[in-house]
């Protein structure tokens, strides 16, 4: 299977924090260079994706092949069908009693925040978070609210910082406009992934109920932080009023978000995405491909996450080859490679052995996803032995 590249929005300046060596990791024996059977051409392993993504007839064979095994219903302007499954799906996970389809997650954060905050307009954020950074301050130009963003540079705020910035801002202003909703991004994408610290996210959110602030969890990637530090959604959710997951980042399809929260809440946002152009005909595609990869999707996340430390142990022994976590890290990890000739690693390994990788000049990036199951580690570790010699420089 191949898959199509995501842009990087990861800049190296970031990768100026020193890495923690891998914490951890049981060493499991492999051996290099024996034979072993040969790799087919759906076996494709990605190292630059959080997930599989379909070229267009790979994306038309995958939605033939779930509707062979279970005809997919038609919805109809978002409702019923295969879209009303998935909302229900999701709601079950989050534990939230109503969840509601959406064409982006712009549109979900964004509707989120300003239902939420009524006629306040203050929305704290990380300085470094999607809402603030990447939604074209949407916020601002279409829903008059002010995001004000909190700990510059850092993938999260601390409950003091929260309490501060409120602090600056309730005492600085003579007309004070009210404090709408914090909102939190978890895994950040401009932070390599970096989670935010469950406790962190206790100690706010029961501050903010006593206080009275609603709370919007960008959780686009959350099913990635959940693989690697064990949170269920179902508890992640349990800290907000509302919660975002994407459909295309690791669930396959080619777009669209769920939002869930309650049915008050919820009950607003159908009238909203007709407002703002986000009601489509039908929806029932992208919701059939994320209900389909949803099914065992914790399961192969965590396998992934277990297998990737067996791996990265392993390639750590071979020469030339650094692998290190990033602290407080998801699925992201910064590999250094030394002696090689990047371009002819890459090309080796794309080429010869299904194995999809971008090998840059000092730290470069790799990400673990499901795609780690298609090959053996021993298939993996020899690959990139045979990789390592042949761009030997």
């Amino acid at each position: 299977m191949s898959y199509l590249k995501r842009r990087n929005f990861l800049k190296l300046s970031g990768l100026t924090v020193l890495p923690s060596i891998l914490p951890g990791i049981t060493t499991q024996a492999f051996a290099v260079n024996h034979k072993l059977p040969p790799i087919s051409a759906t076996q494709v392993v990605s190292f630059n994706d959080d997930g599989p993504f379909y070229q267009p007839a790979e994306y038309i064979n995958k939605l033939q092949e779930i509707n062979s095994a279970e005809p997919i219903k038609m919805d109809f302007y978002g409702g019923g069908g295969a879209v009303a499954q998935l909302c229900e799906k999701f709601a079950d996970l989050t534990g939230k009693p109503a969840s509601i389809y959406m064409p982006s997650g712009t549109m979900a954060n964004q509707l989120a925040i300003s239902v939420l905050s009524g006629e306040n307009t203050k929305i704290f954020v990380q300085e470094t978070s999607h809402m603030y950074r990447d939604e074209g301050d949407s916020a601002q130009a279409v829903f008059s609210k002010r995001l004000i963003p909190v700990a510059q540079g850092e993938a999260h705020f601390t409950l003091e910082q929260l309490q501060e910035a409120i602090n600056y801002h309730n005492q600085g202003e003579v007309f004070k406009s009210g404090i709408g909703t914090i909102a939190i991004e978890n895994p950040v994408r401009r932070c390599d992934g970096k989670f935010v610290p469950l406790d962190e996210i206790k100690k706010i959110s029961a501050w903010c109920r006593e206080k009275g602030y609603k709370l919007h969890l960008d959780g686009a990637r959350i099913f990635l932080a959940m693989a690697f530090n064990g949170v269920s959604l179902k508890e992640y959710a349990s800290y907000f009023d509302t919660v975002y997951v994407s459909l295309y980042k690791y669930l396959g399809a080619a777009g669209g978000a769920i939002l869930c929260g309650d049915k008050e809440t919820i009950g607003h946002m159908e009238h909203l995405i007709k407002i703002h152009g986000g009601t489509s005909f039908s929806s029932w595609s992208n919701a059939a491909m994320a209900l389909h990869s949803l099914n065992g999707l914790e399961d192969r996340l965590k396998k992934s996450a277990e297998k990737s430390a067996d791996l990265f142990s392993a390639l750590n022994k071979l020469p030339g080859v650094k692998i290190t976590a990033i602290p407080n890290g998801s699925n992201i990890f910064n590999m250094e490679l030394t002696g090689v000739d990047n371009k002819v690693f890459n090309k080796t390994l794309a080429e010869k052995y299904q194995i999809m990788i971008r090998a840059q000049n000092g730290v470069s990036q790799i990400r673990v996803n499901e795609t780690l199951l298609m090959q053996d580690n021993k298939h993996i570790l020899n690959a990139f032995a045979d990789a390592l010699k042949v761009a030997k420089v």
